[in-house]
């Protein structure tokens, strides 16, 4: 049998008419066998800096809930932030990968006959390709963004099955809504997607944003605004540029 590596998967500026020119989609991923112990240290961080009660009357019930997102970056929480960043380039268990569409304004869909949904599963599709491996099986979680989630996640698993030949499901064994607030490795991820994101669109509002931003540059130590090599492990990230369409 085949060991597990689970991939937790975020998004950002998706939608075609959002306003935004930079689209990126990104992943944590570490072994099955490790996601207690990484969300337990996750929750750790919580505790510690008294965003969520370290104690509980009912575990099910009335649950108090501090989701770590990147519109959640403040100079309140910086250190908070710092520790979770640290906390994943510390862990040779954790690792991220994230594809930046430049400029999706530029995108010709006709020209290359494409719609923005079938561009955005061959972007997800591009994303996971540097990840899935086949000595390995994976169990791939997908944020709940909108109403047409379970439709996404089907045709995902469909086009992600197809390309591999994996009609066992032997490398891909499941694709799974989760919901972000419940999902310590999902909310890592929002982290990573975000600030990618937002150091490619050139923003700079947030002194905050900015500080952790140079503190991923230090620790990965990439700019972070262009791609690393395929084989990178740790920080993999892949710029696609509108131009460029068959890199893929």
């Amino acid at each position: 049998m085949k060991d597990i590596i689970n991939i937790y998967c975020d998004e950002s500026c998706h939608l075609e008419n959002d306003g935004e020119s930079i689209m990126s989609i990104g992943a944590v991923y570490c072994p099955a066998s490790k996601k207690s112990e990484v969300f337990e240290r996750l929750q750790e961080f919580k505790y510690r800096h008294k965003l969520i009660p370290k104690h509980k009357k009912n575990e099910k019930e009335n649950r108090t809930y501090y989701e770590l997102k990147w519109n959640k970056v403040s100079k309140s929480k910086i250190d908070y932030y710092k520790d979770v960043i640290n906390y994943f380039f510390d862990n040779d268990d954790l690792h991220f990968r994230v594809l930046v569409v430049s400029d999706k304004m530029k995108i010709e869909y006709e020209k290359f006959n494409h719609t923005h949904d079938t561009f955005y599963y061959k972007m997800y599709f591009g994303m996971l390709k540097a990840i899935l491996n086949p000595e390995f099986s994976h169990h791939i979680y997908i944020d709940i963004k909108d109403t047409r989630s379970r439709e996404k996640v089907h045709k995902l698993e469909q086009v992600l099955r197809n390309d591999k030949y994996d009609y066992a499901k032997e490398i891909i064994k499941k694709v799974q809504q989760v919901r972000s607030h419940e999902v310590e490795m999902i909310q890592l991820a929002d982290v990573l997607v975000g600030a990618i994101g937002y150091v490619n669109r050139g923003k700079s509002d947030s002194m905050a944003k900015k500080e952790l931003i140079d503190l991923i540059r230090h620790r990965s130590k990439y700019s972070l605004t262009k791609s690393t090599l395929l084989r990178e492990e740790k920080f993999n990230i892949f710029i696609w540029q509108p131009q460029k369409p068959y890199f893929l």
